[in-house]
């Protein structure tokens, strides 16, 4: 049975979508993944655009509250941003919650001269959930 995780955001538009795309793209076969936010800011194009330079699909994905979820029990439910671990609801049953901040890319990019610039702050992002994804179900959900 796949264990059920929840990437919880501020607005879920960014971070927690990669994230969501990461675990699908990676870890399909034994996580069953979703993502939210405490609010819902719409799909970020520049997110979706990172994703596909890699091969994860995540344009069909769509920005969603916790209220918005089917499911309500979670194994873990993992914050993405200082704000969503601040804010965490409580949740039914027997979830964990694992907090594993990464930067913000449209904060980072909002000074950026050109879109160029501004992905390089979504890819580097991108890599870093990329990296923590590839680690879940070893040592990261065990050892939380």
């Amino acid at each position: 049975m796949k264990q059920k995780i929840l990437f919880l955001c501020t607005g879920n538009s960014c971070r927690s979508q990669m994230a969501e795309g990461w675990t699908r793209h990676l870890k399909d076969d034994v996580l069953d993944v979703c993502s939210a936010g405490i609010e819902k800011h719409g799909l970020n194009p520049l997110a979706v655009k990172v994703m596909a330079e890699v091969g994860v699909d995540i344009s069909r994905q769509r920005s969603k509250t916790i209220e918005d979820l089917a499911v309500k029990e979670f194994d873990y439910v993992i914050t993405v941003c200082d704000h969503a671990h601040e804010s965490c609801p409580l949740f039914p049953g027997k979830a964990r919650i694992i907090h594993r901040g990464f930067d913000d890319p449209p904060r980072l990019a909002a000074d950026a001269k050109n879109e160029e610039e501004a992905l390089d702050h979504y890819r580097r992002v991108r890599d870093e959930i990329g990296d923590f994804v590839k680690q879940l179900g070893s040592s990261v959900l065990e050892t939380k």
